[in-house]
């Protein structure tokens, strides 16, 4: 009782398989282009401390914070 049509589907599947591996493994040795170069914005120049303490101020991200916890 053998069956050639389910012989020639299992043959099949396999074939497509590795030939999916190999494609797959030469798809990896193929060298990507260079990334383009990306600008970086200069940070930010921060404030002095203040000489007598009290270094808290109102920043944009503490402004954001509190924003956040509102109810």
């Amino acid at each position: 009782m053998s069956d050639s049509s389910g012989k020639t589907s299992r043959r099949s599947f396999f074939l497509t398989a590795s030939a999916a591996g190999a494609a797959a493994a030469s798809a990896s040795l193929v060298k990507a282009p260079a990334p383009a170069a990306v600008a970086v914005a200069p940070k930010p120049v921060p404030k002095p401390a203040p000489e007598k303490g009290g270094g808290y101020s109102l920043s944009e991200h503490v402004k954001r914070y509190y924003q956040t916890t509102r109810v």
